[in-house]
């Protein structure tokens, strides 16, 4: 037993991980396509369930990615727990406040340990400095204690407290830092980071900054020009190395950032949102806190967070900071934008606004590459000169080609099992190829003489001699095919039935096929295509892939569409003329002075006016063959009095054999004639 070898390496980013080409996605994209009638919509399902290649490797598509956005969505909910957030500070403020007390007791001691040590003379000053500590940290005690329950409450008592320990005093303004930062995060990332140990000009500095904004909110909605340039050049550097352009894109990132602090307070519970609140509040002084409820409401009028400010179901345990909270709302805010761009994608078809930069940050690079073949998928369809455009993509002829060569193949598929071949009649005549067999010569043949034979029956006529002497009743001649031409007019119903139960799809295909079949076999045929429902229409080839089903008008107008048929067909001169009909039923539609009259149930004059035009039909030598993909009593009825009057054929077929039906009866009515 021979086993193959295999080679493994490294990941270098070189290998191809999905390879397909533009055949195979046309294979693929065929049926949707003949469903749809457009290429964009096709592909837009081709987009949203992925593709496989020959190997059958499977091509993630948009449908997959969103779900795997759902997921991590899901994951983070059902881990995580936003009121945490506030436990956090509340267990800041503990470790302050205990740290404080530990201060306390510490100083205490060491001012004992002092009066201890002190000599006697000294003693007195001692024991009177211990005295004022310990009525300033009594006090102090008395503070701590004293303290309100609310978060909020203690951190503006603490705001005014003398601390004891610098520890505990570090830690509560860091924790104050923090605080203004979350509030400051909501203008620019940068200005958490600035806002830390900002004095207090720094601090009236940034209100001013606030203001100037907020007059630039207030100048817009008046409908003044805001002064972006001014502004930018007061306070772009608080915007960091990537500052705004100009004041829409500065909008839209206070509008996202301020969107996340308020679906962070939005996911909390009711009590720990208050509380929150409170807090922020109590990290800032009163103009601060005034600018900055100004800015949030002008904001929320100019440019309203409807669809970025989102409350979110968090059902887990874990804990959060407010850094780790702040963080998880722009994860949460890009999972849910790109959700929505993958959701336009399936829409429209367009890849064009999905961030393949997004899609690798969130879902990995495994997720942008899945992206990325997609978008190749377009482009090797327009190489290989399947479509063209680019917006709006439209079918090539060699597009519809191939399309018409895959219907063909499915249907030959069942056909090969038969014993179908080129048809033949006894009819002989000139013109054709060569074949096998001869005949004697007659008056007016082509002169395509057997010399073997002819030797062989002058020999046999006169007896052996040399030389031999041939007479014209010697002569042998090569038989000659002769092969007619066949002109066919497909009857395509397009009424609303063929829609609503799914027969449209599988007629349109094997009317593709024949075209494909006529191409390739028998290139001198014709075959033309009418559309009908409340009125026929020739259909040209290049049209037919995109055509759909009428779903707006009622009515099946036979009569019009044997009409335009017999038109067509009467320019076609010599050979045999015939008419494939595909219906799903009886005629409900015809002609009065040129406009649609529908009736259902069928009206009498209708049949009636139908059937006139099958009797002219068949005065003109053309045979109606029907193909009925629909069983009923009416329609049986009604083709029955068609083969009466034409004495055509008549086939009771589904949408699942259609083709083999009308492929065997095409090839069988073929024309094709030997010579005499």
């Amino acid at each position: 037993m021979l086993f193959g070898s295999y080679r493994y390496s490294s990941w270098d980013g070189t290998q191809e991980i999905f390879d397909i080409d533009a055949n195979e996605i046309m294979e693929q994209l065929s049926e949707e396509l003949l469903k749809q009638g457009d290429v964009m919509r096709a592909l837009r399902e081709m987009f949203r369930n992925g593709v496989q290649n020959q190997d059958g490797q499977q091509l993630t598509g948009l449908k997959e990615l969103m779900e795997r956005l759902k997921n991590q969505r899901r994951q983070q909910l059902q881990q995580h727990n936003m009121d945490s957030v506030v436990d956090d500070l509340k267990e800041k403020l503990e470790e302050i406040l205990k740290t404080e007390r530990q201060g306390i007791d510490q100083r205490l001691e060491e001012a004992q340990e002092q009066v201890s040590q002190a000599s006697d003379e000294d003693r007195s000053q001692q024991d009177s400095l211990y005295k004022l500590l310990e009525q300033r940290t009594q006090r102090n005690l008395d503070k701590l204690d004293d303290l309100p329950d609310s978060m909020s409450g203690q951190i503006q008592e603490l705001m005014e407290y003398d601390f004891v320990s610098p520890e505990a005093q570090q830690m509560f303004q860091e924790l104050l830092d923090q605080l203004k930062g979350q509030m400051a995060q909501n203008i620019s990332q940068q200005m958490q980071q600035q806002i830390q140990g900002m004095s207090p000009e720094q601090m009236a500095g940034m209100r001013e900054m606030m203001n100037q904004l907020n007059q630039m909110m207030r100048d817009k909605m008046a409908g003044r020009q805001p002064d972006f340039d001014g502004f930018m050049q007061q306070f772009g550097e608080m915007f960091g190395p990537n500052p705004p352009q100009n004041f829409e894109e500065l909008m839209e990132r206070l509008q996202q950032q301020l969107a996340q602090m308020q679906s962070m307070m939005d996911s909390m519970s009711p009590e720990m949102r208050q509380e929150l609140e409170d807090a922020l509040n109590a990290a800032l002084d009163p103009q601060t806190q005034q600018a900055m409820a100004e800015f949030a409401s002008l904001l929320e009028q100019l440019m309203p967070m409807d669809d970025l400010r989102r409350q979110y179901p968090f059902l887990g345990d874990d804990s959060l900071t407010m850094e780790q909270g702040r963080e998880m709302m722009r994860e949460l805010q890009d999972l849910d934008q790109l959700e929505q761009s993958l959701q336009d994608a399936m829409r429209s078809g367009q890849l064009d606004d999905v961030d393949p930069n997004k899609l690798a940050e969130l879902l990995g690079e495994e997720a942008r590459q899945a992206w990325e073949q997609l978008d190749r998928l377009r482009q090797l369809l327009k190489e290989a000169g399947y479509v063209t455009g680019d917006d709006n993509l439209e079918l090539t002829a060699r597009g519809i080609r191939r399309i018409g060569q895959k219907a063909l193949k499915e249907v030959f598929v069942h056909l090969k099992k038969d014993r179908l071949g080129n048809h033949q009649m006894d009819n002989r005549g000139a013109g054709g190829d060569l074949l096998g067999d001869t005949k004697p010569y007659e008056f007016g043949d082509p002169f395509l003489l057997d010399m073997q034979s002819t030797i062989k029956n002058a020999i046999l006529r006169a007896g052996p001699q040399v030389p031999v002497r041939m007479t014209p009743q010697d002569f042998e001649i090569y038989r000659q095919e002769h092969m007619t031409r066949a002109a066919t007019a497909v009857l395509l119903d397009q009424s609303q039935s063929m829609g609503l139960f799914n027969n449209f799809q599988a007629a349109k295909k094997v009317t593709l096929a024949l075209f494909a079949l006529i191409r390739t076999q028998y290139p001198r045929d014709s075959l033309h295509v009418i559309g009908f429902s409340d009125y026929a229409r020739e259909i040209k080839e290049e049209d037919l892939a995109k055509v759909n089903w009428n779903a707006w008008v009622s009515g099946t107008n036979l009569q019009h569409a044997l009409m335009l048929s017999r038109k067509l067909l009467a320019n076609e001169k010599g050979g045999s003329r015939q008419i494939l009909l595909i219906t799903d039923g009886e005629p409900t539609a015809h002609l009065e002075g040129g406009q649609s009259y529908f009736s259902y149930p069928p009206s009498y004059r209708t049949e009636l006016e139908t059937l006139k035009e099958v009797k002219r039909c068949t005065q003109e030598g053309i045979v109606i063959n029907t193909f009925m993909l629909k069983n009923n009593y009416q329609l049986v009825n009604f083709v029955d009095r068609l083969t009466r009057v034409n004495r055509g054929r008549a086939f009771y077929s589904s949408a699942e054999n259609l083709g083999q039906y009308v492929m065997v009866d095409y090839l069988n009515n073929r024309k094709k004639r030997v010579s005499a």
